[in-house]
């Protein structure tokens, strides 16, 4: 598992020398640049996962980095400064701070803003691809309710939609056909299970055409499941 990546960008050696050590210590990779020409380079060179940026620092002042990596980048960052005037805070927050740290500071609290402000972006992030789901060359888009297959747009019903959609968002677990059958239709539908068989082959016919690999796979006697499998797979 890959660390995270931290670009620690300050001036004063005592304080980046300290700070890094700490961040090291608690598993994190970290580089240092000590003025904002070259903050700015590293950022545009490497993916970082977090960005601590001094405000006062030579060459180019923090907030300008932040503004320069914002059009660019939504790399969370984190403003460490000695000003504390309200004014500053929201100047740092609108140039695209995602937080803001005054100095003095103690390590524990940078550490625990680091972990809330990371914790913050995944969540976004996975908010972001919940609505987004892919299996080999077929992917599903809940929020266009968009279909398509190596490129290729598909057009599928609004049954045969939320069917696959179902299924997508269990790959790999079977699913019975009575599930298949509340989840999509509804109780009013319970009992005839064969409209599930029937949609399963339109399903196929359009996502699975060509000589590309299978994806449905039926379980004899219980249901359907989602998977990639080689092509030639029987079942």
């Amino acid at each position: 598992m890959s660390k995270t990546s931290v670009l620690l960008v300050e001036d004063e050696e005592n304080v980046s020398t300290f700070v890094a050590l700490e961040l090291k210590f608690e598993g994190y990779e970290v580089d240092v640049a000590e003025d904002g020409e070259k903050a700015f380079h590293f950022a545009q060179n490497k993916q970082y996962d977090i960005i601590l940026l001094d405000w006062m620092i030579p060459k180019l002042d923090g907030l300008e980095v932040c503004r320069r990596i914002r059009k660019s980048s939504n790399v969370p960052i984190i403003l460490l400064t000695a000003r504390d005037y309200i004014g500053d805070k929201i100047a740092g927050l609108d140039a695209g701070a995602d937080d803001y740290i005054t100095k003095p500071f103690e390590i524990e609290e940078l550490l625990a803003r680091i972990r809330a402000v990371l914790r913050r972006t995944q969540n976004e992030r996975n908010r972001e691809n919940a609505d987004i789901l892919s299996i080999d060359t077929l992917s599903i888009d809940l929020k266009k309710r968009s279909v398509q297959r190596e490129g290729k747009n598909i057009e599928l019903t609004q049954k045969e939609f939320d069917l696959l959609y179902l299924l997508m968002r269990n790959e790999g677990e079977v699913l019975s056909r009575e599930r298949i059958l509340s989840d999509v239709w509804g109780y009013d539908f319970m009992g005839q299970t064969n409209v599930v068989d029937v949609y399963i082959r339109y399903l196929r016919n359009k996502i699975e055409f060509d000589q590309q690999a299978k994806l449905i796979h039926t379980v004899r006697g219980i249901g359907y499941v989602i998977r990639f499998a080689d092509a030639k797979e029987n079942e």
